[in-house]
């Protein structure tokens, strides 16, 4: 977006304040992946109901063996599985997922579940997951649903948001 003088204004406030939070959809609804699944409305209801957030366990590329953060927030929305979550910087493996994940590298998320209840289109070829216990949702390099993404990284950068102020407070004042 721009205003009127043509600046290219894309901020996010939130993003400037904390460190290693993300946000994405861990699974869209009615979309067929890569292995032939369709995940419907609903699917995660009673496993999110069963299990909060921050019991899911948050991995990298599915290892049980590397978890990476937590889970803040789970929630299905009109679009799918939405998921909110922190790395823990404070260890290797959390700050090098951070880097990937800020220089776009890695941007996948992925459902590890177990199916509970779904049904079958021999027709199309396709399976609805109408029911699904989910354990762990990971941070991976190729998704099986390639619109399952992190669509937002929040890192604090106390001398970027400090010259991103000073941006903001000097176009401010050209406008008055």
């Amino acid at each position: 977006m721009t205003n009127e003088h043509g600046f290219l204004i894309d901020l996010d406030v939130k993003a400037i304040t904390a460190e290693g939070e993300f946000r994405g959809y861990a699974s869209i609804f009615n979309n067929e992946d890569l292995g032939r699944d369709i995940v419907v409305p609903g699917a995660f209801a009673k496993s999110l109901a069963r299990r909060p957030a921050a019991r899911v366990k948050m991995l990298r590329e599915h290892y049980s063996g590397d978890p990476v953060g937590i889970w803040t927030n789970l929630v299905e929305d009109s679009k799918g599985l939405r998921a909110e979550g922190r790395l823990i910087l404070e260890t290797q493996r959390g700050r090098e997922t951070h880097t990937l994940m800020k220089a776009g590298a890695i941007d996948g998320l992925s459902i590890g579940y177990r199916t509970l209840k779904d049904r079958h289109d021999r027709a199309k070829g396709v399976r609805y997951l109408e029911e699904l216990d989910l354990p762990e949702i990971s941070i991976v390099t190729f998704p099986m649903n390639p619109r399952s993404t992190v669509q937002t990284v929040k890192n604090h950068d106390p001398e970027r948001a400090r010259a991103l102020v000073s941006a903001i407070n000097r176009m401010t004042e050209s406008f008055r």
